[in-house]
Order: structure tokens, then C-alpha cells, then sequence
């Protein structure tokens, strides 16, 4: 579904990817763990057209995107839910969810998703006519992750999703993610907590220095001795 070939990705004359590869096929929940720096935020935000490529080249359903506008991206199904959340602070619940389809034209179907978005998310409702930035980390990341779905994305790359949350909503924002994937949405996913993302996904990567340092299934990066050491507190 989504390929990522050999790309390197440069800050001015800096180097953040170096000859990075991976592949995520339809269905799967892939994740990138990696100390700060290390290049999965960088990795995500070229995915989505947010950052050029020096080289390489990245496709989605055989489609070459790479360095392709981020509104061609997300109109081909590629959303994105950045770290940070980056809701619109100064619009409202509303609003917000109304911009993450700005791209549909299928109006009624569009009401349709906001209510189905309002039986998973029932504090969004709640507060569907109050300006998103005077919410909590909490309703904003609900928020952050609404926007994206309103898109019906065929694959959502999030970015830190537990970034930020008390120890209750991490557990609930992990809860939605495997819905969201299970539901039939692709998921690639970068996440600070290892241990957690590498025992919900399918596949993960390690990234290092802007380089992919190991790869396997989920189970087996848990068992890796060297992200045991480095990441997991083994």
C-alpha cells in the first residue's frame, strides 16, 4: 500500500534521513520507535508531503507521492495527525472536524461521519460550539485524531498520539488507534512508548541517526536484545 524507497530528507545541508526504506501494506498497524531525533517525525512529515525529498521515492497504492503536494497526499487517502495535535485553537470543535473534510464534497455523508465520530468521541459533542483551544491535552488529542478520520483516510500516519496525556488517556488513545485499525483503516505510527507500540503493532522499524536499524514483527522487536538495552529498559 505505502512504500518508502531509499529516501533521504535534508534540514538546509543536514542529513535527518539517510537511505531510509519501509513498506506498509493494507491492513497493518506499522510503528517507528527511535530516541528524539532519530528521524520518525521526519519520516512522517515527507510521507505527507510536508518536507522534500532529496532522493528516493515514495508511493501509495502505486501512485508516486513523494514531494507531491500535501493536499494531493491527503486527497489520495494519506492523514495525517501531527505531534503536538496542532488543533485550530481559535475555531471551534465544529470547525475543526468540518476542516479535516474540507476536501469532500459529500455533504450529507460528511454529517453522517461527525455524528459516528460523536458516539466514539461524546465529549467532542459536548463541546462541539467551544473554541479547541481552550480544551484539555486530553480533548484536544480526541479532537486532533477526528480531524483526521474526517477525511476517510485509507491510511493514518500518527505522530506521538500519547504525547503529553495522564496515564488513563495514553491507555484510551492506544484503545482507539487499534479500533481505528481494526475498523480498516491502515495505521503507520510513530510512538515514545516502545514497549506499548511495539506490543500492539504488526511491524515496526527502528530508526537511529536517520537510518533504519532493525525491523520485524512486533513480538520480535520486543525481544531484540539491543532495543531491550536502549529502549525498553532492559
Amino acid at each position: 500500500m505505502l512504500k518508502v524507497e531509499g529516501i533521504t530528507v535534508c534540514y538546509g545541508q543536514i542529513p535527518a534521513l539517510r537511505n531510509v526504506s519501509l513498506t506498509v501494506e493494507e491492513g497493518e498497524l506499522v510503528t517507528l520507535i527511535g530516541a528524539n531525533g532519530a528521524g520518525k517525525t521526519t519520516t512522517l512529515r515527507a510521507i505527507s508531503g510536508l518536507l522534500p525529498l532529496a532522493s528516493g521515492r515514495i508511493t501509495f497504492e502505486g501512485r508516486e507521492i513523494g514531494n507531491a503536494a500535501p493536499r494531493t497526499v491527503l486527497a489520495l487517502g494519506v492523514a495525517h495527525c501531527p505531534e503536538g495535535r496542532r488543533v485550530f485553537p481559535h475555531l471551534t470543535v465544529r470547525e475543526n472536524l468540518e476542516m479535516g473534510a474540507y476536501l469532500r464534497r459529500d455533504h450529507q455523508a460528511v454529517a453522517q461521519d461527525m455524528e459516528r465520530l460523536f458516539h466514539r468521541f461524546p465529549r467532542l459533542k459536548e463541546r462541539l460550539n467551544q473554541p479547541a483551544g481552550t480544551m484539555s491535552g486530553g480533548e484536544q488529542q480526541m479532537l486532533a485524531i477526528a480531524r483526521a478520520l474526517m477525511s476517510r483516510p485509507k491510511i493514518v500516519l500518527f505522530d506521538e498520539p500519547s504525547l503529553g496525556l495522564a496515564p488513563n488517556l495514553v491507555e484510551r488513545t492506544f484503545e482507539i488507534v487499534s479500533d481505528i485499525r481494526r475498523e480498516g483503516t491502515t495505521v503507520l505510527m510513530v510512538e515514545q512508548n516502545a514497549y506499548a507500540a511495539l506490543d500492539m503493532c504488526d511491524r515496526a522499524y527502528l530508526l537511529e541517526s536517520g537510518q533504519v536499524m532493525e525491523q520485524g514483527t512486533g513480538q520480535a522487536m520486543l525481544a531484540n536484545d539491543h532495543i531491550q538495552r536502549a529502549y525498553l529498559g532492559g
